[in-house]
């Protein structure tokens, strides 16, 4: 496919054509070409008239950039130059173009063109999106042979609607797989997955997915298991030592203590004498 068609053919797929009205999708800091096309410049191009609007539900319609007389004239000067006539707007070409997409871009954008009397109207609606911001993971619950361990995970940034998947991390790292069979997933929540019984198979890595219609970012967790009979075994040993210590403890007391008396003795037997 050459590179002129691979264009054409992403155009085509980004602009959807809905209910006679231009809808266009793109991303935050992605650039946008608004199309406007028309034959009115065929009349007399010293009576030209562009003008570029933005409608919003919230606000009212504003007038973004408009060609007059031979000069354009951008009235939102806060823009710094963000938006421009994209094409040869002579000759029939008055397509916007809007650099470093922002949210707030999206809106309705109106072309109108007049000359002599006769107009041209065409709408786009753009919507600007943006991808899930990297989810943070956190795990609640004790790491312990047959409890139960509840993971989450949470994109605080990105457009809506935001869906997660939980995948098991395998072979370090290099693929994933199915979630273990004792492990529950929160409809509601489907950022909220509960590793039911902890056994040995359930240790390991544990990935999170979060994704909407323009990206996707992942985070991790690792799932170490602890068994009850290892940690038998070290509170075992524990309460062994701490035995040992007080043991040694009350032997080092018995000693001094016999020490105390038998000096006691020796020193009240010359008493008894006299």
């Amino acid at each position: 496919m050459s590179a002129s068609a691979r264009v054409l053919l992403l155009v085509l797929l980004s602009v959807l054509q809905a209910n006679g009205q231009t809808e266009m999708k793109k991303v935050v800091g992605d650039n946008a070409t608004l199309p406007c096309h028309h034959q009115l410049w065929q009349a007399d191009i010293s009576l030209l008239d562009i003008e570029w609007m933005l409608h919003k539900s919230s606000s009212r319609q504003k007038v973004v950039i408009t060609y007059f007389a031979g000069r354009i004239y951008d009235p939102n000067e806060s823009e710094a130059g963000r938006l421009s006539l994209a094409g040869d707007y002579l000759k029939g070409d008055a397509s916007l173009l809007i650099s470093d997409l922002s949210l707030a871009d999206s809106g309705e954008y109106i072309c109108k063109v007049k000359n002599g009397g006769k107009y041209y109207w065409n709408t786009v609606k753009l919507i600007v999106l943006l991808k899930p911001s990297k989810p943070r993971c956190w795990m609640e619950g004790r790491l312990l042979e047959g409890s139960d361990v509840r993971l989450s995970c949470k994109s605080t940034d990105g457009s809506d609607p935001i869906s997660y998947k939980w995948e098991r991390v395998l072979d370090k790292g290099k693929y994933a797989g199915k979630l273990p069979p004792q492990a529950l997933i929160d409809l509601k929540n489907p950022e909220i997955v509960t590793l039911k019984n902890l056994t040995r198979e359930s240790a390991g890595g544990y990935k999170c997915t979060a994704s909407n219609d323009v990206g996707e970012e992942n985070c991790t967790l690792e799932v170490k298991v602890h068994y009850v009979r290892g940690m038998g075994v070290v509170a075992g040993a524990v309460v062994g030592v701490s035995f040992g210590v007080l043991l040694i403890i009350l032997i080092i007391w018995l000693v001094f203590r016999k020490k105390e008396k038998k000096k006691y003795e020796e020193e009240e037997a010359p008493n008894e004498i006299r």
